[in-house]
């Protein structure tokens, strides 16, 4: 148990032992036999330390002794496999320009863990540098069709490949495959993006500059608005915003006043609503949603036409320096107690100033009344 324990908590001591044997005192088998020793006080095959093996194999390489570092590290994966010593071999083979011996790793590293986005893209790049393209495809094909940790960032790599070599066909297949994956508005954003952009260009072997294809502003205005309907159809409201924002801000390089403006009256408002709350106590709660034109002129067309004109009437008031933009939010609590505070103080008035005036009637009668008794008696007096 001690010796374990001193394998796992001192690997650093080991190594600072197996510099100081290789530094300072030019003990260079001395050195090995440390490596040799703390690896042998490691547990394998309960866990195992990468920066152990890498430390052993890159002290080989400083003996120039490449067939040693490559047992080193080939003992390493073949007894505890980690990204990081596949990565670590991987690397030394590329400094050595051993491109066989790379496709080799890459193959065992990715057959050990096949869901490693990062693996197979760092496996494109290799043959890319290489020019090897049509390998480079032939790995994009395998790594789309395993169960991978982040798909996006090779569907997207591969894309970005292909658009580089100004394949525009290629690239546009690819999103039509990426489509009938996810339905995610980034990626219809990312496709009419392509589509208006210029691919190819650049010079060539003499130097003379090779003009690009030009994109299609009217092929990625058909992608917008495919995306648009898409993601109105599956309710994503949010997205749709956000589409939306992609595509005025597409309209504003373009230059099209009239696109623009079309794009500008399918945003969507926020509006506050009210909606019963979830704990099921029957209460009601504000929420905002955001509504779309074309939603309430489908839902409500009679209200819509309505607000239409009404929006119409308000930018032309707002215009003349009268007024400004209508305002879809509902009074505040606070202003319907105002009101009523205030019919309540007027209907107060009114009941007061009705009073006062049947008091001074009343009043009056009561005095009439009291003069003609007053002139009955004297009546009576005179007559006796």
């Amino acid at each position: 148990m001690l010796t374990r324990f001193s394998g796992f908590g001192l690997q650093y001591l080991w190594l600072q032992y197996a510099a100081f044997e290789e530094i300072d005192t030019k003990d260079y088998g001395r050195a090995r036999d440390v490596y040799k020793a703390a690896i042998k006080l490691v547990p394998h095959k309960l866990f195992t330390f990468a920066k152990l093996w890498l430390a052993y194999a890159l002290f080989e390489i400083r003996r120039v002794d490449v067939t040693a570092a490559r047992k080193v590290l080939g003992a390493a994966i073949g007894m505890c496999p980690k990204p990081k010593l596949f990565s670590g071999y991987i690397e030394l083979e590329m400094r050595l320009r051993e491109f066989d011996r790379v496709r080799t790793l890459y193959e065992k590293f990715l057959t050990y863990d096949p869901s490693l986005s990062s693996a197979w893209i760092q496996w494109t790049q290799v043959e890319a540098a290489v020019e090897d393209f049509e390998r480079v495809r032939a790995i994009f094909e395998l790594a789309v069709q395993q169960a991978l940790d982040m798909p996006e960032i090779v569907w997207k790599a591969y894309i970005d490949f292909e658009a580089g070599e100004g394949e525009r066909e290629r690239a546009r297949h690819l999103y039509e495959r990426l489509l009938e994956r996810t339905g995610h508005y980034k990626v219809y954003v990312s496709y009419a993006l392509l589509e208006a952009a210029t691919l190819g260009g650049g010079e060539d072997e003499e130097g003379n500059e090779i003009e690009g294809e030009a994109g299609d502003a009217e092929r990625a205005r058909a992608v917008f608005e495919r995306g648009y309907k898409d993601l109105r159809a599956r309710g994503e409201k949010e997205d749709r915003a956000l589409l939306l924002e992609a595509w005025a801000t597409f309209e504003q390089t373009t230059g099209d006043e009239a696109a623009a403006e079309r794009v500008r009256a399918m945003q969507p408002q926020t509006r506050k609503r009210w909606r019963k709350a979830a704990d099921g106590s029957g209460a009601l709660e504000e929420y905002y949603d955001l509504a779309f034109p074309d939603d309430e002129r489908d839902a409500n067309p009679a209200t819509f036409k309505f607000f239409q004109a009404a929006q119409a009437w308000a930018a032309a008031k707002g215009a003349d320096g009268a007024g400004g933009a209508l305002s879809y939010d509902l009074d505040s609590d606070d202003d319907d107690d105002d009101d009523d505070e205030g019919e309540g103080k007027d209907e107060g008035e009114d009941e007061g100033e009705n009073g006062d005036r049947d008091g001074r009637e009343a009043g009056e009668g009561a005095g009439d009344a009291g003069e003609a008794g007053q002139a009955g008696e004297q009546e009576a007096m005179d007559e006796d």
